[in-house]
């Protein structure tokens, strides 16, 4: 491609907007434009490395036996209804009506349209045992967009799903996805962790998220060093601490603690460790208010507490908190309260703390669980920390960043009982297909890998995922043999086979040098009436090092050698 013929609008600010680097390059780099909130088109640039990334995973899915489909993005809202996810999906799902009123929503997701393809054609086990994905835009209407295509409200997706006779052939489509998914990412040169996670609004028994790690993603990864446990920290579990002790406490103890509202405010206060206080929250839920109870330097985990519950969960109203407990928010306690009380483990150990009084501007010291309150349960109800024990080895756990991009869950027969997806087994007797679905962000993919590979200067791309994977820069546009000797090197290049950039433009040799770096191009050749004059180019590798004189006559050859070496797997 020549840059003169290249719609390529690069920036040379950030845009205001723009809060993580892959967004403000993404941008810079003339890749992406807004066109509304949460939605994005891509420039031919931004597509070419989308395209790349497509294509890994299109390799890797034909290679794993998947076969590739398209569905529709409209996708009629009885299929949700059946389901049961057309009131518990939420907000996110964009929901109309056609001109006869009747109820559609754009698919954030296609369960229920391929659990709705394969009842209809699979009739007997011997049908079982296939994976069907499809490349597509989805939309979830995120009530907060932000970092770009990163949480966008429409963002590609390659999203795949499996159909097996039982168990075990869930089993065996789940490890060929995990295993392709682990391909994938190490093809698109990426550092990556697979962890536990939580299987959301999507559902099923299990699931893995595939984490880029940087230490500008947005989740937190719970990581074992000693036995590699990972897992994010909506999922992470923690085991029970050792059962608290006889205790001496005498009888609770009312303390004026005026405008005391927050847990700094109280250790302040009364000159103690937040380790040795209870929080408790007040949380709206399906089945009404609910009370919960962890320490005071830790926090509660909403999405165990959801999975617990099985329901939506929320912090209640200060309205609320106030009916329930008598008190304005910042003095709730668990002594006396009428609702459910549900604890973390870390409660049971404590032997005396201080709590909420219930009344506004007032705490109780002394305060002994089981003994001034007794709670419905202790649960694994709180956030992991750094320095927590292993629920595998008991060795302190890390907390690192990573950026999702991957999600992989055994659904078993959820969607399928529900839809009524059957079968008949060797028996003759009818069953529920089982499922299982695999999600990869194509968008996120690319965005996680500029947070991962970038400098001052600009995107510096892992090779398979590189637009152009060589750029060539005649410094001087005017003379006839830099531009004829660049021209020979573009041609033997594009003979050879390599995404080669020639940048023709009549513009300084400073410009192109920047605008090279600010798109990414892994490979750099220079001509120059100085080397020009000795046979030689100048070379450059994007990713650092010294810049190298090559022999002219050599440099096509050797920057497919490098080009080959970088994309091998």
């Amino acid at each position: 491609m020549r840059y003169s013929s290249l719609f390529l609008p690069t920036l040379k600010e950030n845009p205001a907007e723009a809060e993580v680097i892959s967004h403000k390059l993404m941008v810079r780099a003339g890749m992406i434009r807004k066109l509304t909130s949460g939605v994005y088109s891509w420039l031919p640039f931004g597509l070419m490395a989308l395209r790349k990334v497509e294509k890994i995973i299109r390799e890797e899915m034909n290679r794993a036996g998947a076969q590739e489909i398209f569905m529709p993005s409209v996708q009629p809202g009885e299929l949700w209804q059946e389901s049961g996810r057309w009131d518990y999906y939420g907000r996110e799902l964009l929901r109309f009506k056609d001109r006869h009123d009747r109820d559609y929503c754009l698919g954030p997701t296609h369960e229920e349209v391929v659990t709705d393809i394969v009842r209809r054609e699979v009739r007997s086990y011997r049908d079982l045992g296939f994976n069907l994905y499809q490349i597509q835009q989805k939309f979830r209407d995120e009530i907060r967009p932000r970092f770009g295509v990163m949480r966008g409200r429409e963002f590609g997706m390659k999203d795949g799903y499996s159909f097996d006779a039982d168990d075990a052939g869930l089993e065996k489509s789940y490890r060929a996805m995990f295993d392709a998914y682990t391909r994938i990412f190490q093809r698109c040169g990426l550092k990556f962790a697979p962890v536990e996670a939580d299987s959301g609004p999507i559902g099923g028994s299990f699931s893995h998220e595939f984490m880029v790690l940087a230490d500008t993603g947005e989740d937190a990864i719970v990581s074992c060093p000693s036995c590699g446990y990972a897992a994010n920290t909506e999922k992470a579990e923690i085991n029970p601490p050792e059962p608290a002790g006889a205790t001496n406490a005498g009888e609770p103890q009312r303390v004026h603690t005026p405008d005391v509202r927050t847990i700094e405010d109280l250790t302040g206060f009364l000159k103690i460790s937040a380790a040795g206080l209870i929080k408790t929250l007040i949380y709206q839920t399906d089945d009404g208010p609910v009370a919960v109870l962890v320490r005071g330097d830790q926090e509660v985990n909403e999405i165990k507490l959801q999975n617990l519950l099985r329901s939506g969960v929320e912090l209640a109203a200060p309205s609320v908190i106030e009916q329930v407990t008598g008190a304005p928010v910042g003095f709730s306690g668990p002594v006396g309260l009428k609702i459910r009380l549900l604890a973390d483990h870390a409660v049971s150990a404590i032997t005396e703390s201080v709590v909420g009084a219930n009344e506004a501007d007032y705490h109780l010291t002394n305060v002994v669980p089981g003994r001034d309150f007794t709670v419905e349960g202790y649960y694994d109800l709180r956030v992991a920390m750094e320095g927590d024990p292993c629920p595998k080895c008991q060795s302190a756990v890390t907390i690192v960043r990573g950026i999702e991009v991957g999600h992989v869950f055994k659904l078993g027969d959820k969607y399928t009982r529900a839809m009524k997806a059957t079968f008949l087994d060797s028996d003759g007797k009818e069953q529920f297909i089982i499922m299982g679905t695999y999600g990869i962000g194509t968008g996120r993919t690319l965005a996680a890998s500029i947070e991962q590979n970038h400098d001052d200067n600009g995107i510096i791309w892992p090779m398979p995922l590189a637009p152009f994977e060589a750029a060539i820069l005649p410094l001087q546009a005017q003379d006839e043999d830099v531009v004829q000797a660049a021209e020979k090197l573009y041609k033997e290049l594009l003979a050879l086979g390599v995404d080669v950039l020639l940048d023709d433009r009549n513009e300084r040799a400073g410009i192109k040098f920047k605008d090279a770096d600010l798109i990414g191009v892994p490979l750099r050749l220079a001509v120059s009436r100085k080397t020009l004059a000795e046979g030689q180019c100048e070379f450059k590798n994007r990713r650092g090092g010294e810049v190298e004189v090559w022999p002219l006559d050599q440099a096509a050859q050797r920057i497919l050698d490098l080009r080959n070496q970088a994309t091998a797997l």
